[in-house]
């Protein structure tokens, strides 16, 4: 009988390259039983906790990205690049993966270096419409290139690149609720229902903006489930009292059942979230966060608004423009639904499966 496959896989910095290198972790696992999965990540990143949370182990590599904004910080960089390209090196030949999956994030850098200089087949996954500089950089290394945007063969070889879409959440699609019994679980009546989203750290703009706009929608009949992020959880505790309609923490643990209950979402436009609403056909207004590397959350969302699947507020616009833009589009169920069906015809919920099917067909034996 052939050996079982063996797979390293690096995915970091951020939920939006950890969650998809999860997700093609366990699609690997549920068609191969007896394979090996080993992650790698950078070693003061949340991957080294949300990792092992979802069952994998992990090795942590000394590696941070460039400091555009500081560059005198960045002179142990060129040490850092070689002490992990050297470890990517011994893990390797520890491990002996078959195959070495990228998902973005500093710490595929030197692994998927050191995986090339070794031979063996390398998939990088590309989860927004404007790369980033590991993976650009990595892409000619790489045997597939799996993307979530049409028109990246500006950046990536039409050859090696695959146009998969993104990996979402299994659970997303598997909930046998009732929108009813959703609303219940948040302790809201049957109302058309405003889902804000601010990712699990909070956006200060969102927050702000929110506190001057939430009172008149509850006053026009409809509900808000807020998503506060840790760091602003407390103060906002301090500043708004319960109402009817409003439900708000810092975290939705329940990410299933919020979506179902949302006639809107109002989110920031990390790909992966995108993803997610494009498969459930959610109408969302974008509100891009202006502080990631080379702008890629403004790119993703003006994708969909060429596609009329959402709409986009610029951050310094949020004062002006929140309230007014969200009551009108929840007074328009035809507009809703117009950007309902153009996110769903963008979803590809089958991603995962198909970024498997890239890396065995790369590994076949």
């Amino acid at each position: 009988m052939p050996e079982p496959y063996r797979f390293l896989i690096s995915g970091g910095g951020t939920g939006g390259h950890i969650f998809p290198a999860i997700s093609i972790a366990d699609e690997l696992r549920r068609r191969h039983p007896d394979c090996a999965i080993h992650f790698v990540g950078a070693s003061d990143r949340m991957e080294m906790q949300r990792i092992p949370d979802a069952g994998y182990n992990i090795t942590g590599l000394w590696i941070k990205g460039i400091d555009r904004k500081r560059p005198l910080s960045n002179w142990r960089f060129p040490f850092q690049m070689a002490s992990s390209l050297i470890r990517s090196h011994l893990l390797i030949r520890r491990y002996k993966p078959d195959a070495v999956i990228g998902t973005g994030g500093f710490a595929s850098g030197p692994l998927l270096l050191a995986a090339k200089q070794r031979s063996i087949p390398i998939l990088i996954q590309e989860q927004n419409s404007f790369p980033g500089i590991t993976n650009r950089w990595l892409s000619s290394k790489a045997q597939s290139i799996c993307v979530a945007y049409e028109g990246l063969d500006r950046f990536f070889s039409v050859e090696r690149t695959i146009h998969t879409g993104n990996p979402i959440r299994k659970d997303l699609l598997n909930s046998e609720k009732t929108r009813e019994d959703c609303l219940k679980s948040f302790g809201l009546n049957d109302r058309p229902t405003i889902l804000v989203l601010g990712g699990s750290q909070g956006a200060r703009a969102i927050n702000h903006a929110l506190r001057d706009a939430y009172l008149q929608w509850l006053e026009e009949g409809f509900n808000v489930i807020w998503q506060t992020g840790q760091l602003y959880i407390d103060a906002l505790k301090r500043e708004i009292q319960p109402a009817d309609g409003l439900w708000m923490d810092a975290f939705i643990g329940r990410m299933p059942e919020a979506l179902k209950c949302a006639d809107l979402v109002i989110s920031r436009a990390g790909a992966g979230t995108i993803s997610e609403l494009e498969v459930l056909g959610k109408a969302a207004v974008l509100i891009p966060s202006p502080n990631v590397a080379e702008d890629h959350q403004t790119h993703n969302a003006r994708a969909l608004v060429r596609d009329a699947a959402a709409l986009m507020i610029a951050e310094s616009d949020l004062s002006s423009a929140l309230f007014t833009t969200v009551l009108e589009l929840m007074k328009d169920e035809r507009k809703r639904r117009d950007l309902e069906k153009n996110a769903l015809e963008r979803g590809r919920p089958d991603a995962t499966e198909q970024i498997v099917n890239a890396i065995e067909k790369m590994i076949e034996r």
